[in-house]
């Protein structure tokens, strides 16, 4: 069995004329994004399957997979553009992963915080910032994602990057926030290479309470939206091929989005 829970079983192939196929996936809550990209090689019986940025397991939504040698080549093309997220922070907690992953560090009280003074805070990360990338992350050094330093104890610290919030506004109301580990909903619109963790922690920290990312949900990657997408369901079953054929996108048809 397959640690996507697949039967030992392979499915058609890609017709041979069908030079590459793009997949746009919904992955749910739970599942690594490498688990959904084996699931698909199951199912295609393809070895060449990547995926166009990953999201972490906890984390739900839009998961780009490119099959076959000529789609996986236009990775880097389908990365680019701004990505759009809907973020659920859970304040008053801290987290070493700032996500839900991660052993809790730290609990303050929240207390009462009035809708003004959480769209004061907002509006300090609109627009171009620095922003130094997590120590749990897979960005690489020397090889190997910074994660992999972290789990051992080991920390390193990456230059910060230039980032991009476009959007960043509530979407629980503009009511005040009262209590202990309340949650604040955002869509946040952002550049490619954007940290949501870390965003969430540094609104926490601006709000004076802490917080970590409680979940994410991605909407859309650069012109690839959710709509028509697949969901992530039908990868862990790999029962029916002939549905996950019937949602490609042909090579034409994603560039064309592309211009």
């Amino acid at each position: 069995m397959d640690p996507v829970g697949l039967p030992d079983t392979v499915s058609r192939e890609l017709p041979p004329q069908d030079t590459g196929r793009i997949f746009l996936i919904d992955k749910p809550a739970g599942p690594t994004s490498f688990a959904m990209v084996r699931g698909l090689r199951r199912v295609l019986g393809l070895k060449k399957v990547g995926h166009a940025g990953t999201l972490d397991p906890f984390a739900s939504g839009l998961l780009i997979l490119c099959a076959g040698r000529s789609a996986t080549r236009l990775i880097p093309r389908f990365m680019d553009g701004d990505k759009e997220y809907l973020a659920t922070l859970c304040l008053g907690v801290e987290t070493t992963t700032l996500d839900p992953e991660g052993s809790v560090t730290n609990r303050c009280e929240v207390g009462r915080r009035d809708a003004a003074e959480i769209e004061r805070v907002l509006a300090r990360f609109r627009g171009g910032m620095l922003q130094t990338p997590p120590a749990f992350s897979a960005l690489k050094h020397m090889g190997k994602p910074l994660y992999h330093y972290a789990r051992r104890g080991i920390t390193i610290v990456k230059e910060p990057r230039e980032v991009k919030i476009s959007v960043l506004e509530r979407t629980d109301g503009d009511q005040d926030i009262v209590g202990d580990e309340c949650l604040l909903r955002l869509r946040v619109v952002c550049s490619k290479g954007t940290y949501i963790r870390s965003l969430a922690a540094d609104i926490g920290s601006s709000l004076g309470c802490g917080a970590y990312l409680k979940e994410l949900r991605r909407t859309r990657s650069g012109c690839f939206s959710l709509d028509g997408s697949l969901s992530g369901d039908v990868l862990r079953s790999g029962n029916d091929c002939q549905q996950v054929l019937n949602a490609a996108m042909s090579i034409e048809e994603a560039c064309n989005l592309l211009q």
